[in-house]
């Protein structure tokens, strides 16, 4: 198997508690591609007493059949498929039991466990029952499940309100990969683009280990992307129904939502989000939002206002790359090699400087480290003004302990970023609005992260502090 980029704290983690001396149940979930099963079969190779996959869109007869084939992978031929959940989990029990006894870690893997549970299967009661009344009797028992459906695992394993109330051991949310982690992917397979080409990758793929897996070093990044979605065959063309398929049951209302989030870059509050869903809203839109962000789909920051910073509010924002690229390019787009077609258009120069922004929003750890913030308290929110005129919003506001304030602003350039009398007015309206509305009494750094640095200029002065895109990659 080939070396694990990244996922460093995951694989400890994972030793460490298989390695505990108390029964461990452990909940693996993550959006679709994003390597959850590779981390686990690369931290375990070999060393699992049962594992077993479910099947996609499979029915119960199905999923029995796969439990059967996976019996006999692990060396225990069953005269007769079991017809329900129960009986198997009997014949799990039976057979893991020499096992246990050796005194040896008993690792078993149910993956994709939400396909196992089929309408009326009963398959999450029978798994209740197999670890209440014995998995979590034995201290070398560890039961690692995994799945992508992350409402379901949500519900049904990690706050589950049935047999598997609270007992979960550990649960463990699996992230794309950061810049830096994209990086060392792509170098590890032979790339050697530059962090621009990278960055612009990111952009369209996200940190998503599939896709990433998919692009071709011989290729430039235009290329791979015509391929890859601007070809009737490409491999992902049809990945975007797939991803909230496999994420949700019933994927539809998540669509929209995410539709919807597609078109308002700025983002939307609950509120504005039921207003424009209207009666497609219903009452479980609390509930869907927190799936996406979940998930990684979505990100919900919080709003400064007069004075505080709303804890029961926020600024919904879509995050995940591939959908943002997917819904501004792809969708009802069939024209072949598109991409190469319309590299360097308004329309697509627009985007790049959107989607740097969304870059900067989900690495805001790196940009703490490189403002060398990470050693003090911050807390990061969003602004919107309610009375400036041009309405003003500030994306990324870091509020820090030393009662200083870091309002970042984000800029995407090819070459080294150029302030000009225009948006050296837009900085200080920002600025001032910010001050103005929110009656802030803290110092405040005006902060540019731009993908080349600052050109010195005549309009530089407003500027206390920059980063490039290298901060991005730490």
């Amino acid at each position: 198997m080939k070396k694990l980029i990244g996922r460093d704290k995951e694989l400890a983690l994972l030793e460490r508690y298989i390695g505990s001396d108390r029964p461990e149940f452990i909940a693996v979930y993550g959006r679709r591609r994003v390597g959850k099963t590779y981390l686990i079969n690369h931290a375990f190779t070999n060393r699992f007493a049962f594992a077993m996959t479910g099947v996609l869109d499979g029915t119960k007869s199905d999923q029995m059949m796969a439990f059967a084939d996976a019996m006999e992978m692990f060396g225990n031929e069953l005269p007769k498929t079991p017809d329900n959940w129960m009986k198997a989990f009997g014949i799990l029990r039976k057979f893991l039991q020499p096992k246990v006894e050796s005194g040896e870690p008993c690792i078993v893997f149910l993956d994709e466990i939400p396909c196992l549970d089929t309408h009326n299967s009963g398959f999450a009661k029978a798994l209740g029952y197999f670890w209440n009344s014995w998995a979590s009797l034995h201290d070398n028992v560890k039961l690692v499940v995994c799945g992508s459906a992350t409402a379901w695992m949500i519900k049904n394993i990690i706050d589950s309100k049935g047999g598997l109330h609270n007992r979960i051991t550990h649960e463990m949310r699996i992230k794309p990969f950061t810049l830096l982690e994209s990086e060392q992917y792509l170098v590890s397979e032979g790339f050697v683009w530059n962090r621009l080409s990278i960055l612009q990758a990111y952009m369209a793929f996200g940190g998503v280990a599939y896709y990433l897996s998919l692009l071709q070093p011989e290729e430039s990044l235009s290329q791979n992307i015509d391929r890859l979605l601007f070809s009737p065959d490409g491999e992902l063309r049809r990945e975007y129904s797939r991803l909230y398929k496999t994420l949700f049951s019933t994927p539809e209302p998540y669509m929209k939502i995410v539709g919807l989030l597609g078109d308002h870059h700025e983002g939307l509050t609950r509120g504005e989000l039921a207003d424009a869903l209207g009666n497609d809203a219903g009452g479980t839109l609390s509930e869907q939002l927190a799936n996406l962000c979940e998930c990684g789909i979505l990100r919900k920051f919080k709003i400064r206002e007069k004075g505080t910073v709303k804890s029961n509010g926020g600024i919904y924002q879509l995050v995940d790359f591939f959908s943002l690229f997917y819904q501004r390019f792809v969708e009802n787009n069939g024209e072949k090699n598109w991409w190469s077609k319309h590299n360097n258009t308004p329309e697509v120069n627009t985007w790049l400087g959107l989607a740097y922004e969304r870059i900067c929003l989900t690495h805001v750890d790196q940009i703490l480290h490189a403002l060398h913030l990470d050693t003090i308290s911050t807390r990061q929110y969003s602004w919107r003004s309610k009375h400036s005129q041009p309405a003003a919003q500030i994306d990324l506001i870091i509020e820090r302990a030393d009662d200083m304030i870091n309002l970042c602003e984000v800029k995407y350039s090819k070459e080294e970023y150029c302030i000009d009398q225009e948006e050296d007015k837009k900085i200080r309206h920002r600025l001032s609005s910010f001050q103005n509305e929110t009656e802030t009494r803290s110092g405040i750094f005006v902060t540019m992260i731009t993908t080349f640095g600052l050109a010195k200029g005549k309009y530089d002065d407003a500027v206390a502090l920059q980063l490039d895109m290298n901060g991005l990659f730490m």
